[in-house]
């Protein structure tokens, strides 16, 4: 009997199958898989013969007490904002993958914190790139940073001889851009493919492991968003990292889809110049910036992205509709839950407002997934809808109920206090919060406390 040439993988769990399957049984998605050459393990299809790539180093088990840490074990990337994202800076022998859009700046952003690294941290950096040469790379590092410090650069695709200079180079930090682009010569499938992808990436998370290197891959993201290549790829690296924004604007914002070392909740923004990009440290005020004065529908909230308090302007517009069916379109607010504030907004105010159109955006491409915003965009409605100003210096926050009451959220003192920092006069909060942040004698702002949207609607129409 013929022995077989090719297996089968699933591209989102990485399952193997010795026949193509019409549904994954690891993890239950349709037409997934994808057929792939295998070779045996250690064979170079350039030579023939077998490929030593990186010997495994056989560790000894060692007690919980005989593990150091100590604080150099983080390496701050030169970002404040990156460094929150990571949980306090790149961890020694970590591999983090970074995934993004087409030109949102995941080279740049590397390139600049390789170049922090080397020159302000005085570590070690090798920039390793398999879709640039060197004169391309040369060209955009002379158009956004200064090099200076120890920071090489090589244009390598074959992870065997990126292995093997990186053990003699001995750097802190390693940029892979990208895994798509690299290939091992024990697998024959193409460069990008499900085997190549997953062997480079163990590869390299060995290197990063056994040497304490510090290793960031870039990962290109497919239609739907999500990097491609297995979904085992995110499950082997240590942090997910996304890189997101709209390409005609110049807000840039990453956060975490997994941390072994920290928060997921955390966001870090940036703004891409001319330049490069810069980290905003002030994100609240730069979302706010070009806010309509005097403008029905435009209310101003605060949520909460992790540890950090976010005020973000809420815009809602409510129009007679066209159509025998009412229209509802949302940008960074989840559509279901729109249409639940809608109908609370219909049976507990009588106000017909299902029958009308209703769009609501979230400015700044924020996506808002907490419940906190629920009253401020509920008064952005009904304002639209009534035509009613909302004054400028009020800020709103507090999570509805089906009865329309309104209910206590997390970090409500945080969510005022930075209120209070851009200027904001007067809060609408619920009730639950408005005795305990009373006694901690707030300054130079005005609570509102509120227990049902019935009075928030009072307190709008004064």
């Amino acid at each position: 009997m013929a022995k077989a040439t090719s297996k089968y993988f699933c591209k989102k769990c990485g399952y193997e199958s010795a026949k193509w399957l019409g549904q994954c049984p690891g993890c239950r998605a349709w037409n997934s898989f994808v057929e792939e050459p295998i070779v045996p393990l250690g064979f170079s299809k350039s030579t023939g013969k077998s490929s030593g790539g990186i010997r495994p180093i056989r560790q000894k088990p060692v007690r919980i007490d005989e593990i150091s840490l100590q604080k150099e074990d983080r390496i701050s990337t030169g970002f404040r904002e990156l460094d929150r994202v990571l949980g306090g800076g790149i961890v020694v022998g970590s591999l983090v993958l970074l995934g993004g859009d087409p030109g949102i700046g995941k080279s740049t952003l590397l390139l600049e914190v390789s170049r922090n690294l080397s020159a302000e941290s005085k570590k070690k950096a090798l920039y390793i790139s398999g879709e640039e040469s060197l004169k391309q790379i040369k060209m955009r590092a002379e158009r956004i940073v200064d090099i200076s410090g120890d920071l090489k650069f090589m244009t390598e695709t074959n992870i065997e001889n990126i292995v093997a200079t990186v053990q003699e180079e001995q750097p802190d930090f390693v940029v892979i851009d990208s895994i798509q682009t690299m290939y091992t010569e024990t697998v024959t499938a193409a460069p990008g493919s499900v085997s190549q992808v997953r062997e480079s990436s163990a590869q390299l998370l060995r290197l990063a492991k056994e040497n304490g290197i510090a290793i960031f891959i870039v990962g290109h993201v497919t239609k739907d968003g999500n990097v491609a290549g297995p979904k085992i790829l995110e499950h082997m690296v240590d942090v997910v990292l996304y890189f997101e924004g709209e390409s005609s604007g110049s807000l840039r914002i990453m956060h975490g889809q997994k941390n072994r070392f920290g928060s997921t909740n955390e966001i870090a923004v940036f703004e891409m110049e001319g330049s490069g990009l810069h980290e905003v440290l002030n994100p609240s005020e730069l979302l706010l910036s070009g806010r309509p004065i005097g403008a029905s529908g435009s209310v101003v909230s605060c949520g909460m992205e992790g540890t950090r308090p976010l005020l973000i302007e809420i815009q809602g517009l409510v129009v007679q509709t066209a159509f025998n069916l009412p229209r509802r379109t949302t940008n960074g607010f989840d559509y279901n839950r729109l249409n639940m504030l809608i109908a609370i907004i219909e049976r507990r105010l009588n106000l017909e407002i299902g029958k009308y159109d209703a769009y609501l955006n979230i400015t700044g491409g924020l996506h808002i997934a907490e419940p906190s915003m629920d009253l401020a965009i509920i008064m952005s409605l009904i304002s639209s809808y009534m035509n009613i100003e909302i004054s400028d210096d009020i800020m709103i926050f507090g999570e509805v109920g089906l009865s329309g009451e309104v209910r206590a959220v997390s970090n409500a003192e945080q969510r005022v206090e930075e209120a209070v920092r851009l200027g904001f006069n007067k809060v609408v909060l619920p009730a639950y919060h408005a005795k305990k942040l009373n006694d901690r004698n707030l300054k130079d702002v005005q609570l509102i406390p509120v227990r049902n949207i019935r009075e928030a609607l009072q307190i709008m129409k004064k």
